[in-house]
């Protein structure tokens, strides 16, 4: 198999979104071989390899042709669609690295809406979408940009505010700023140049999409397996959360006694459990979900 009929991705090669990139390939049953450089990962289980790049630089590595796929942050793949170089999809969105892009100004000083940020200097490493958030609200300021340290920007006094990546807000309080508008939602992302066209990979992206997709499902999946008598099971059954999907069984070839198996999607809490007890479940049991396919 030639070189180019094996799909690759451009995953980040450091930083806070790389584990979590590896580990859900891994998931997926992909198994990859790092190269000497560590800039190159051969895949070993299927012909899928990965280029460990920096994260600036994977959209265009997609647009591009370089890659096939990415994972990327939502606010990175924004910025760069946002710059007018919109050759880039998001695919699928992967339930890991969640942030937001935010404004956030000096604790001490008061705020009253988007109409504050008029004149303002705001210092920020995303100065698309902070402009285009601007250019929606009809403001009018004065776009910083920097490449690390956002958040000293007031402190510094180069800027009056900063527009930066929150996640827990830690670093907003310990640098004395507090969060008062949302510019974007991000999280990482499965990209694809775009138009999405077919090439000879197709079935590897296919393939790639399909474990994807089960491996997502079952990230939140919990099996619930339990005994009751039949005329308990329609006030169980809606207790059961998320949009469970579940298998009856006759016990001890009773027409009265059954074993239920309930795939649930999101968490299963002691209370979820307490409750289908009280309504007649006993012998409950949760069970992980490691391996789904539909």
């Amino acid at each position: 198999m030639s070189a180019r009929e094996r799909l690759r991705i451009a995953v980040q090669k450091n930083g806070r979104l790389a584990e979590p990139s590896l580990a859900l390939l891994a998931q997926c049953g992909f198994r990859f071989r790092q190269s000497r450089d560590k800039l190159f990962c051969f895949g070993e289980a299927a012909p899928v390899d990965l280029l460990l790049v920096r994260d600036d630089d994977i959209p265009g590595l997609v647009a591009e042709g370089v890659c096939e796929l990415g994972i990327v942050g939502r606010n990175v793949l924004a910025e760069h669609t946002a710059g007018g170089e919109a050759r880039v999809d998001e695919i699928r969105a992967l339930g890991f690295g969640v942030c937001r892009l935010a404004l956030a100004v000096p604790a001490e000083q008061p705020y009253g809406g988007v109409a504050d940020l008029a004149g303002r200097r705001i210092a920020t490493s995303y100065p698309q979408l902070l402009e285009r958030f601007l250019a929606a609200a009809g403001i009018a300021a004065t776009t910083v940009v920097l490449n690390g340290s956002v958040e000293i920007a007031p402190r510094l006094g180069t800027a009056d505010l900063v527009c930066d990546l929150v996640s827990s807000g830690a670093t907003l309080a310990a640098n004395h700023l507090r969060e008062v508008e949302v510019v974007l939602q991000s999280e990482a992302v499965l990209v694809g140049s775009a138009p999405r066209a077919d090439v000879p990979r197709g079935e590897l992206e296919t393939m790639l999409l399909r474990r994807l997709d089960a491996a997502l499902a079952v990230k939140e999946s919990k099996l619930v397996l339990l005994s009751a008598r039949r005329e308990a099971w329609p006030a169980i059954r809606s207790l059961l959360p998320g949009n469970a999907r579940a298998s009856i069984m006759t016990l001890d070839g009773s027409s009265d006694e059954i074993a239920v198996q309930a795939l649930c999607t999101g968490a299963v809490t002691w209370q979820h459990l307490e409750e289908m007890q009280r309504a007649g479940a006993q012998g409950l049991l949760v069970v992980p979900v490691e391996k789904m396919l539909a």
